[in-house]
């Protein structure tokens, strides 16, 4: 028994048919067009009509015709470098042939074959939208302003107004942004009379031996010592020890507030005379770098009858209630446990720093344990 023309096989006979409707599908020009035999005339060359009596051409012959009509159209229209357009024309709509090539391999004969192609040509062929492909939308992003080109900030500024700069400016935490990422150059944090003025070892007043002039002495406060402050910080203060007080703390006394160049000499002398530069520089104030040189920090004792020292606070129940509650009347703890390496100073629980409402409340909201982290400003632990 002989094994069956492979030639003829139903396999062979699809794969035939499929190739010969991808060349009927090429578009060609027309003088290309015109050298190649039309598909109906290639279809009576492989079939003549009964009247001539030829044999009918074989499924093999017809491949080969159809393979000729596709090395000539390759050859004669398509540049080498372009030929890989008029191949994926062809694909597109071979893969309808695969339809029947499938169709034949499951009604037997050969193996079956797998053309993983997706059998929608017209999808394939028009992938673009007919709108044509999305542009992405780019939106300009505005520079940010320096409050230095608001004239109510800088109408302010100029007044010496500092609470009315700091509301033009948006609140507290947004003066502090503007100030420490440098939108508001016009803000000076070395100007002595400003409540936002740092000082610190890196950071004398200028001049050396600066004085403020409206000095008063808190009201209603016992004083251990005849000092003063500034009006700002004197009055609230005082605000400050009565709420203490009306909560059940205690009473709070102030020991030293403002202090002059000279007078700071002297106690900064007295300090390295007891333990040296070293510990004296842990503990107290070169002269013009001192902020009791600014009249916005006092030294704060609790008082219960008699009252108690500098280092009686932290443990007080007065020393408590400011730790929670100073923020609330404009002061900060200038100097806290853990940042000596940004301060340079060592604890003060009694050291409290008059900043103003708006930026104490920025400073505790958002959590700052130095006056230097709160502007962006470098740490300070040396002169």
């Amino acid at each position: 028994m002989t094994s069956p023309d492979p030639q003829t096989s139903p396999r062979r006979a699809a794969r035939a048919e499929a190739e010969r409707r991808a060349t009927a599908a090429i578009s060609l020009p027309p003088t290309a067009a015109a050298s190649l035999p039309s598909s109906r005339s290639a279809s009576t060359a492989a079939s003549p009509s009964p009247v001539a009596g030829p044999p009918t051409a074989s499924p093999r012959d017809a491949t080969a015709v159809t393979r000729r009509q596709l090395r000539a159209a390759s050859a004669s229209v398509v540049p080498r470098r372009r030929r890989l357009s008029v191949v994926a024309a062809v694909v597109a709509v071979v893969v309808a042939g695969g339809i029947a090539i499938g169709a034949a391999s499951a009604n037997g004969g050969g193996d079956a074959v797998d053309l993983a192609l997706d059998p929608a040509p017209a999808a394939v062929m028009n992938t673009v939208p007919s709108e044509g492909l999305p542009v992405p939308s780019v939106q300009a992003v505005p520079a940010t302003a320096s409050l230095c080109d608001d004239p109510a900030f800088t109408d302010a500024l100029a007044a010496g107004d500092d609470g009315g700069a700091i509301a033009a400016a948006g609140g507290g935490e947004s003066f502090r942004r503007a100030v420490a990422t440098g939108l508001a150059p016009c803000v000076s944090l070395s100007d002595p009379t400003r409540e936002w003025a740092v000082v610190n070892k890196q950071r004398p007043y200028d001049p050396i031996d600066w004085r403020p002039g409206d000095l008063v002495a808190p009201a209603g406060m016992r004083a251990l010592e005849d000092t003063a402050m500034r009006t700002a910080a004197a009055e609230a203060l005082t605000a400050l020890a009565s709420a203490a007080r009306d909560a059940g703390a205690g009473e709070i006394a102030y020991l030293s507030a403002f202090r002059s160049y000279t007078t700071q000499q002297s106690t900064y002398a007295a300090r390295v005379s007891v333990g040296g530069v070293a510990q004296a520089d842990l503990e107290s104030a070169r002269p013009g770098f001192s902020e009791h040189q600014s009249g916005l920090a006092v030294d704060i004792v609790p008082c219960s009858g008699s009252c108690g020292t500098l280092d009686d606070v932290a443990g007080s129940p007065q020393g408590a209630w400011v730790r929670e509650h100073a923020w609330e009347y404009g002061y900060i703890t200038r100097y806290v446990e853990g940042r000596t390496d940004v301060t340079g100073y060592e604890p003060e629980a009694w050291h409290l720093r008059y900043i103003g409402p708006e930026l104490a409340a920025a400073y505790h909201d958002g959590g700052y344990t130095t006056l230097e982290e709160f502007f962006g400003l470098p740490a300070a632990p040396n002169y």
